[in-house]
């Protein structure tokens, strides 16, 4: 019998030991193989969209569907923008504290912005309270540049991040709580790992902080800012797709902020998430 080389079984255990600090913290998973239904979440696990004030169960239709050829599996397709947004309960999958509040968000996303988008702006995914003053983080691509910008931003409380009440075009880069891309590595015959990472937000014994990474590495970090939130904990979301048009897979959050390393071993997996609940 053929016994492993020593480097190989090294390459191994650190390996295995990395996937099962990974495991750590993973609250929420949807790996949309045919259900729009969370797999994994420390809160309820139905995916639902507003419609006339209410809230409903997600259905396929014109603006969303099912597709073969995800990043692992199948995956969510926005053929064009419109109305439907998937959300999600997470007050516990995100972990949301008043005092204080790390978290991390994963998604894979396929799509070349300057040809599938609409014009205005586009957010794949945000996390939203019960009021967008209060708090607002989003994924985004600017509505009025060529080519358009990818944006990760983190809004605090509406009079901090913007004492004047001006647009948020308005406001200099270097004011706006965000990271930017100006040429980011999206395109409609690859799938793009975008992470973002909050750190400590809510937590004034010390500085708080927030992390953008693309295809497991670290792109940018939001510091410097007073990153205080008021959200009600009872309504904390993730929403998917508004004025989204493209494929989006494999969409996971952590109750605790992942660092460089995790990051860079969680776009590795060959399985994505899944690899991590066997």
């Amino acid at each position: 019998m053929r016994i492993a080389p020593v480097a190989t079984l090294l390459l191994f255990s650190v390996g295995c030991a990395a996937d099962e600090g990974l495991r750590r913290g993973l609250t929420f998973h949807a790996p949309f193989d045919g259900k729009f239904d969370a797999t994994l979440s420390a809160d309820d696990p139905a995916s639902r969209v507003r419609a006339g004030g209410k809230l409903a169960p997600v259905t396929p239709g014109p603006d969303l569907q099912f597709a073969e050829g995800g990043r692992f599996g199948g995956c969510l397709v926005f053929p064009k923008k419109g109305s439907t947004r998937p959300e999600f309960t997470a007050t516990k999958s995100l972990a949301y504290g008043t005092t204080s509040w790390s978290t991390t968000v994963s998604v894979w996303l396929k799509l070349n912005p300057d040809n599938d988008l609409e014009p205005g702006y586009c957010d794949p995914v945000q996390i939203v309270g019960d009021d967008v003053k209060k708090g607002f983080i989003f994924l985004e691509w600017s509505k009025d540049h060529a080519p358009r910008h990818f944006r990760f931003a983190v809004r605090p409380l509406f009079h901090i991040w913007n004492p004047d009440a001006v647009g948020w075009e308005q406001i200099p880069d270097e004011r706006r709580p965000m990271v930017k891309m100006e040429k980011a590595p999206f395109a409609s015959d690859r799938w793009t790992h975008v992470v973002f990472v909050l750190d400590r937000i809510n937590d004034h014994a010390a500085p708080p902080k927030a992390r953008l990474h693309v295809d497991g590495r670290p792109v940018g970090v939001i510091r410097g800012h007073d990153l205080t939130f008021g959200w009600d904990p009872a309504t904390v979301r993730l929403v998917l797709g508004a004025a989204y048009v493209g494929a989006l897979d494999d969409f996971a959050a952590w109750d605790r902020a992942l660092s460089d390393e995790e990051i860079a071993r969680l776009h590795a997996l060959p399985g994505g998430v899944d690899s991590l609940r066997r």
